[in-house]
């Protein structure tokens, strides 16, 4: 604290003794270190509390900025579910346009969707006998 040496003490303390005398030097010199114990205690506290002040100030700025940060976050999605909303729309009603519209023209019939497919030569009657093909001999 302060920047005294033992021989400065030694000088104060011979002064004090002649100036306030031998039967109260005790007492006064208890009363002064009473004192300056509470002012340690003093300046520890304010230091404390200043740190304390500092802490939750720091504190309150981070706080400010997350919260600043998360509403930028907030703005970002929802501008983008905006988008995504509208251009949901655009093709909900581009499908809804197609499906309401009149059709064109009825697609020709086609013979693989035929109920009745053709008989093939292997499955009529009589044909059975003749698999072995023309000119083969068993």
């Amino acid at each position: 604290m302060f920047d005294i040496g033992f021989s400065e003490l030694m000088l104060i303390a011979v002064v004090a003794l002649v100036v306030i005398g031998p039967e109260r030097l005790p007492r006064v010199a208890r009363t002064a270190g009473h004192l300056l114990g509470r002012l340690q205690r003093y300046v520890s506290t304010v230091k404390s509390d200043i740190s304390r002040e500092m802490q939750l100030e720091e504190l309150r700025r981070l706080q400010s900025e997350i919260q600043q940060s998360a509403r930028s976050v907030e703005e970002g999605l929802s501008s983008e579910m905006q988008a995504a909303k509208q251009a949901l729309a655009v093709t909900a009603e581009a499908v809804n346009s197609e499906i309401n519209a009149p059709p064109a023209s009825a697609p020709a019939p086609s013979v693989a969707h035929s109920p009745v497919a053709p008989p093939l030569p292997a499955d009529l009657p009589g044909a059975s006998a003749d698999r072995s093909g023309p000119g083969t001999s068993s």
